[in-house]
């Protein structure tokens, strides 16, 4: 009989451990910088410059169609969550303000920083991204034409874009997401770095 619960025991803490080493690694993996995205110096033997601006933009295209930015900037009323971008869970909509509704704001659960324990993330003025800057399902072409328009990206100039991508605490939060969750590539300085050079090539899309 002791032997028996002795085997059980140890079958137990086995597939315990099991279960331990897979979501560590799990976590590990998520929590591996992304690839680091190309500087603008690497676009310079593009003699073209319209296709160097193109070829600028289709690096930063990397950043803006990642899960981190895309969950953020859905093209309906409900964000989505996690690499996979399922709709938000529990289900909450973006409100009058992009807050979300009197009953459930955003603020309530996401506050200033990620809650590790929770696995909660977190910024402040954590909220939706207005829905005329929604880019979810559209082409890098799309986005970079609705990112260059003031009346769909907030009235942002072109200057102010690349102070939103590069200094922005929000748009921030895409690099440092917390546990569980693999952060956009590269880091907000580099995406800024590629932003200014698109800019400065003429903002050409491809």
């Amino acid at each position: 009989m002791k032997s028996e619960l002795r085997s059980s025991i140890l079958v137990s803490v086995a597939a315990l451990t099991s279960i331990l080493i897979s979501v560590l690694t799990a976590y590990a993996v998520a929590e591996t910088a992304s690839y680091t995205l190309a500087a603008p110096e690497s676009f310079s033997s593009i003699g073209d410059i319209n296709k160097r601006s193109a070829a600028l933009f289709t690096e930063l295209g990397s950043v803006l169609t990642n899960p981190r930015c895309v969950n953020c900037h859905p093209a309906g009323d409900r964000p989505r969550q996690g690499d996979l971008s399922r709709l938000h869970q529990p289900p909450v909509y973006r409100g009058p303000d992009g807050f979300g509704l009197e009953t459930m704001r955003c603020p309530v659960c996401h506050q200033s920083a990620n809650f590790e324990p929770g696995r909660m993330p977190g910024r402040s003025q954590w909220h939706l991204a207005p829905l005329e800057m929604g880019w979810e399902g559209k082409t890098i072409r799309e986005i970079c034409m609705q990112i260059k328009d003031p009346a769909r990206n907030g009235g942002r100039s072109l200057e102010d874009l690349i102070h939103h991508i590069g200094t922005d605490n929000l748009v921030g939060w895409a690099w440092a997401p917390g546990s569980g969750r693999q952060p956009a590539p590269g880091t907000q300085k580099e995406a800024s770095a590629l932003a200014e050079a698109w800019v400065n090539t003429g903002a050409v899309c491809p």
